[in-house]
């Protein structure tokens, strides 16, 4: 008999997990065994119940998804972290990839989607969807070498600067990360001095030279209320 695959769900958002708790309960042999909404509950749920796959957001009120899946990856390593965010941006794939993530996957994938992708990183596979898979292709095409753009920035100010170079005014840039708009400008003044810039426009400038900015593709293989 196949074991049980055990998930935790970690997301700040709490209908996100209800719903997402609700479609692994509709799924034969896999179990959401624990929720958290914030990294350090997260850590301490993953080493007491001992997950298969843990369900990871990027962004929470209190500590960094990234830092937390670095963190999973490295004591916790029979955990596959999938993961399921919002974010299209090519920094928040290359930054969860290098810190042990096993998969990637946005949150308007379609639940059978989600579903295969839980069962193949607890198998041990490297699940990304289809088109997060061709766009993760043209960023390593150059090999594994190829340096990642403004490493004196930090995951968040790269991701503010990701959406800054598209465009987004400060208010998209909070309520798209879910920041507060005074964090936003902190970030931002703190990218300036990192840069070496004076001015939006010149950091602008400097994000699109190293190829950040560009609109992405649609990553998102089917459109699905599921998960809304």
């Amino acid at each position: 008999m196949t074991a049980t695959v055990r998930v935790v769900i970690v997301d700040d958002h709490p209908v996100f997990r209800l719903g997402m708790s609700a479609l692994l309960s509709t799924l034969d042999g896999i179990e959401c065994v624990g929720e958290a909404a914030e990294v350090p509950a997260a850590l301490d749920l993953i080493a007491t119940v001992r997950p298969d796959v843990v369900l990871m957001d990027l962004h929470f009120g209190q500590g960094s998804g990234i830092d937390a899946t670095r963190v999973v990856s490295r004591d916790h390593p029979a955990a596959a972290v999938l993961v399921v965010t919002m974010l299209d941006d090519d920094a928040s794939l290359v930054a969860a990839m290098r810190a042990g993530a096993r998969g990637y996957l946005l949150k308007g994938a379609h639940a059978a989607d989600v579903e295969r992708s839980i069962r193949a990183v607890a198998s041990g596979d490297l699940v990304l969807g289809s088109a997060v898979a061709a766009r993760a292709g043209l960023l390593f095409r150059a090999g594994p070498d190829r340096p990642t753009p403004f490493p004196q920035l930090t995951v968040r100010e790269r991701e503010v600067l990701e959406l800054l170079a598209r465009g987004h005014p400060n208010p998209a840039i909070a309520q798209q990360l879910g920041l507060s708009p005074k964090t936003v400008r902190n970030n931002v003044s703190a990218l300036l001095v990192k840069l070496q810039v004076n001015s939006r426009a010149e950091a602008i400038a400097a994000a699109r030279d190293e190829g950040l900015g560009t609109p992405p593709s649609r990553w998102t293989n089917r459109s699905s209320r599921d998960l809304d």
